[in-house]
């Protein structure tokens, strides 16, 4: 494992953003780097980009079949999944996170006119810099609000009061995500920090090239 300060990346590099869970690959994406101040970092994900991610959840985004989310809850409790790919769709996706934050701010823009279509604070462990990117582990908890900030509404507490019974967020991640839950609020409230600068004027660059993720992290995915 590498210090928070150890690795750094340029803008336009590649970082892969990889969960973990249990000491095992759960997810890996390769996203395009938009800055890297060393503490918070930001990266791009668009259409036609594709990782690796537990078939559970595969058949739950295609399907939206419940019992495919229970299993993929099951899956994790038992430290046992498989992975497919998945390629990702339907939106632009900015993720910004800080070091030792508990959440990172998302936002999704149209493919189409590029507009912001919704912000999306993902409450997750806090992420590690690797060699090739971070890593971090969704803690199922999200926060959703309108373009404009004017509301905002919990999502997936279900989800997150079964992993906690399951075991799958432990006490201290769930004091973590508790204390974030206030400070988000707040910062959307008063349009601090993520909330208060000129994300929503962000656009991707058509010219980039789809990041890809390396064959090192495709070959541990079968480990």
């Amino acid at each position: 494992m590498t210090s928070p300060t150890a690795v750094r990346f340029p803008s336009g590099a590649t970082a892969i953003r990889r969960e973990t869970y249990g000491g095992r690959m759960l997810t890996a994406a390769p996203h395009r780097v938009i800055h890297d101040t060393g503490d918070e970092i930001a990266l791009a994900c668009w259409p036609g980009i594709r990782s690796l991610v537990p078939t559970t959840w595969i058949d739950w985004l295609q399907n939206r079949n419940p019992a495919a989310r229970d299993a993929a809850l099951r899956a994790y409790a038992a430290r046992q999944w498989e992975l497919g790919h998945w390629t990702w769709r339907d939106t632009i996706w900015l993720s910004i996170v800080d070091r030792d934050a508990f959440f990172s701010v998302n936002l999704f823009f149209s493919p189409d006119h590029g507009g912001l279509d919704r912000w999306y604070v993902n409450f997750q462990r806090p992420y590690c810099r690797t060699p090739e990117g971070i890593d971090t582990f969704d803690l199922a908890l999200d926060l959703v609000a309108d373009p404009d900030l004017s509301r905002w509404t919990w999502k997936d507490e279900d989800e997150y009061e079964q992993s906690r019974r399951m075991g799958i967020i432990t006490d201290a991640e769930h004091r973590g995500v508790q204390e974030s839950r206030d400070e988000v609020v707040a910062m959307i409230e008063s349009r601090r920090g993520v909330f208060g600068a000129n994300w929503p004027d962000w656009r991707a660059d058509p010219s980039w090239p789809v990041p890809v993720l390396p064959v090192t992290v495709s070959a541990a995915s079968r480990a």
